[in-house]
């Protein structure tokens, strides 16, 4: 098998860190047979091409109060599938871990169901698309409680590599272009809501700052 000296690299570098991390998720799996699994397969399916996510910013920006955080989300999402499937992964062109059918990878990833995944590995995708979206939401939010907007990217991470999809040093590349995404998303729309500011007169200005899809129907209940 061919590698690229950026997946040489990682294979090399990271190679006693991926192995512990890989090895340890292997041995709950066996001692929990397929507890885990139809759980980790659900987190994974929810930010699989980021549509969970999508969706998830998409309500947001139905509300008043939410929108902004919901912009910032959707950019983010936008910006870190940029960085990450566009710029990275065909670059470093790492393949998975279970690409080796020889490798004991390969049989670990059999082990907990043979989930298929056809594009190269470095950085996760999934995680990307978590990180960007929840530290986006972090960001925009000012109560104690954003920080457990973590808590999903840790569950996702947990999930990509419990399946054997990924290489925990794969996670920490989606981390970090889910981290770059969310900082790019979050000055750009604080630019966007700025030049807003400065036409509040505005169609689009107005419909930003004033549309709340409960107005539509509190207007139909009054118009009953």
């Amino acid at each position: 098998m061919e590698f690229t000296m950026a997946a040489e690299w990682l294979n090399t570098a990271f190679a006693g860190y991926d192995l512990a991390i890989l090895s340890a998720l292997h041995e709950l799996a066996v001692l929990a047979g397929w507890f885990f699994t139809p759980a980790f397969v659900f987190i994974s399916l929810f930010a699989e091409n980021g549509i969970g996510l999508i969706l998830l910013s998409l309500v947001l920006m139905l509300f008043r109060k939410t929108r902004r955080a919901g912009i910032c989300m959707f950019v983010a999402i936008l910006v870190g599938a940029l960085i990450t499937n566009v710029l990275v992964k065909n670059f470093v062109a790492r393949p998975r871990p279970f690409a080796d059918e020889a490798g004991l990878f390969h049989a670990w990833w059999v082990f907990t169901g043979a989930t298929e995944e056809s594009s190269f590995s470095f950085p996760s995708g999934h995680t990307t698309a978590t990180m960007a979206a929840m530290f986006a939401l972090f960001l925009s939010l000012k109560t104690r409680a954003r920080w457990l907007c973590f808590v999903p990217v840790v569950l996702m991470g947990l999930s990509r590599n419990y399946l054997m999809v990924h290489y925990p040093s794969d996670i920490l590349g989606g981390i970090l272009a889910g981290a770059l995404g969310a900082l790019a998303s979050y000055f750009l729309v604080r630019a966007l809501y700025r030049r807003l500011g400065y036409h509040a007169d505005s169609r689009l200005a107005r419909l930003v700052a004033g549309f709340d899809v409960r107005d539509v129907f509190v207007r139909k209940e009054s118009l009953r």
